[in-house]
């Protein structure tokens, strides 16, 4: 047997420290938009259920797209990754309510005349099933498109890559994890097509 010392195993190499400080500052920064909380706090100060149309105004001017009309009785909870202002389109004619939740890891689409009940959640980012050490792994994240004229009821969930019929109706509390098809009502959680919606109906 040989006395020759083995070769010491070469270690990874490291992040220098202004690098790593540099990740950790990015990292629990991520979350922060001064322009959003500046305006969020100033539309808070408004009247709640008054002033709809100046709260989607002072929304509109820090980057979200809002259409014509648009009311937003409350100012919604608002999460997403730098530069998610691209990630809201809300169109004309719209109503949010109070209490509403948006993740905008990805794209959430609202057509015009859509109504979004109070404490409403949309959710478009999750976790892929991990291993039993840690079940929330990957995260996962898909858009959400509301279509023309839908009606989600109170604290309904729409779930990440639903998409949501025109004329639809997610009736109070249903947890949506797929899509609703056009003129139907979802209920239940998770949610199930109970009704048949006439597509004329006035």
């Amino acid at each position: 047997m040989s006395d020759t010392p083995l070769p010491t195993p070469l270690a990874a190499p490291r992040a220098s420290g202004g690098a790593r400080l540099r990740q950790l500052l990015y990292e629990d920064t991520a979350g922060l938009h001064p322009g959003l909380h500046l305006a969020t706090t100033l539309a808070r100060l408004l009247p709640l259920g008054y002033a709809n149309s100046e709260r989607a105004a002072i929304l509109r001017r820090v980057g979200f797209t809002i259409g014509a009309g648009t009311l937003i009785r409350g100012v919604p909870r608002i999460n997403g990754a730098r530069g998610f202002f691209r990630n809201l389109s809300i169109g004309a004619g719209c109503v949010i309510d109070v209490d509403c939740t948006f993740d905008l890891e990805e794209r959430i689409c609202i057509c015009d005349r859509a109504t979004i009940g109070h404490q409403v959640m949309i959710l478009t980012s999750s976790h892929e099933i991990g291993p039993r050490e840690h079940r929330a792994g990957e995260v996962m994240r898909a858009a959400v498109l509301i279509g023309d004229g839908a009606w989600l009821g109170p604290r309904s969930i729409i779930l990440p890559g639903v998409t949501i019929g025109p004329g639809a109706i997610v009736t109070a509390g249903a947890l949506v994890n797929k899509n609703v098809p056009p003129h139907t009502r979802v209920a239940g959680a998770p949610a199930k097509v109970v009704e048949e919606l006439d597509p004329s109906m006035v």
